[in-house]
């Protein structure tokens, strides 16, 4: 029955003057998702509408699926699109279409007209009268309710027509790539990976870094998070995943400084290794997945005791974030399942039995002093074997 969706844009449509670079880039980026899918497809844009029209034989619920998981979309309608044509044709293209859709269905309905064909013989109080009254004449189970529907007709009257009462949910947000580009660090866990799709959400391209540490991680740690990136990269786009050997720089920590402060100086490490990645490749900020409170390391001290080694802004999109609110969205962008498979990453194999919650600046910026000397030449070690993934 259908071959085109009619495409809802948000926030695009304040932009002003500038809103057709967001609908460019929202255009770019359905025809990139749409590309692997099964059919051939048109994109276009008129008067801020976005159309995707299959062409021939296509698979509507994985263009469904597709059309889903691209930021900037809020609303998704499977439309009837006919030529233009009098109040008498239209009536039996409605008539038709409520068939198809609600035959045998018990709601109250509306019908709203959108006249933007001013050409058009009667005016939109007047189409949408014409057509409530032939289905309460066809379909006697429906009732008309104009101020709390169940059922909503759209009519578009436009150089042609568009018919649809659907409207899916799309994911809302930002084009990507109206937002430069950031580096998530990216972990095994359950929060960075939510961390990374609530930034790219607002138009922000990602590429990604993960610290593992042979022969303590596992390479089946690593693949987990190869998998992690995988499901983040459906919504985000291509992701270059660097793997860097913390191994060598956590065992010198872990032998050198308190153990109390394990945590926050390989933090602060990871940081500036993840800092120097970004401003390498044109990253303009850098992600976590950081909640206040969650864990020792992400207490507001900790967690200024960390921000103290970075230039770049560090965005924390999870800040206040409850535990089951980020659950909710890795459940949604199912990455909840693999975040939990029992495969620990180096963050957790080196921590302390009683960390410091509450660590003063001063104090940790001391304790790296005994790191100095050696611990600069592990760094470049580990960057010169920076190990990058393409994600796809």
């Amino acid at each position: 029955m259908f071959h085109a969706f009619l495409v809802k844009y948000g926030e695009i449509g304040v932009k002003g003057k500038n809103r057709y670079v967001f609908e460019d880039a929202l255009i770019a980026r359905i025809k990139h998702v749409l590309y692997p899918v099964e059919g051939t497809f048109q994109v276009t844009k008129d008067q801020g509408r976005v159309y995707v029209e299959a062409v021939g034989v296509f698979d509507y619920e994985e263009t469904v699926a597709a059309l889903q998981r691209v930021f900037g979309v809020v609303g998704i309608c499977p439309v009837v699109k006919i030529p233009n044509q009098d109040i008498e044709g239209l009536q039996k293209e409605v008539l038709s279409y409520m068939h198809q859709m609600y035959e045998n269905a018990t709601k109250s309905f509306k019908v709203h007209t959108r006249r933007v064909n001013k050409r058009y013989a009667l005016n939109s109080m007047e189409v949408s009268a014409a057509i409530g009254e032939k289905i309460l004449q066809e379909f006697p189970g429906l009732r008309v309710d104009v101020h709390e529907p169940e059922l909503i007709l759209h009519i578009e009257l436009r150089n042609y027509i568009c018919i649809y009462s659907e409207i899916l949910p799309g994911p809302g947000g930002m084009p990507l790539g109206t937002n430069g580009r950031s580096m998530l660090l990216l972990s095994g866990g359950i929060d960075s990976p939510v961390a990374g799709y609530m930034v790219a959400k607002r138009g922000v391209c990602i590429d990604a870094v993960y610290f593992h540490a042979p022969p303590y991680t596992s390479e089946r740690a690593k693949q987990k998070v190869v998998d992690l990136a995988k499901k983040v990269a459906r919504y985000t786009g291509a992701i270059r995943l660097h793997v860097i050997n913390f191994a060598e720089i956590q065992m010198y920590i872990y032998d050198t400084c308190p153990h109390d402060e394990l945590t926050i100086l390989m933090r602060r490490y990871m940081m500036r290794i993840a800092e120097k990645i970004a401003m390498d490749t044109g990253c303009l900020a850098l992600i976590t997945g950081e909640s206040i409170g969650q864990v020792a390391s992400q207490t507001v001290q900790s967690i200024a005791a960390t921000n103290d080694v970075c230039t770049l802004p560090v965005f924390r999109p999870l800040i206040a974030f409850d535990k089951e609110d980020i659950v909710t969205i890795a459940k949604k962008i199912d990455t909840y399942e693999t975040s939990i498979l029992p495969y620990e990453d180096c963050c957790t194999t080196f921590v302390a039995k009683h960390p410091v919650t509450k660590p003063r600046v001063d104090v940790i910026r001391r304790s790296e002093e005994a790191l100095m000397g050696q611990i600069e030449e592990m760094v470049e070690r580990a960057l010169a074997e920076d190990e990058v993934i393409e994600i796809r």
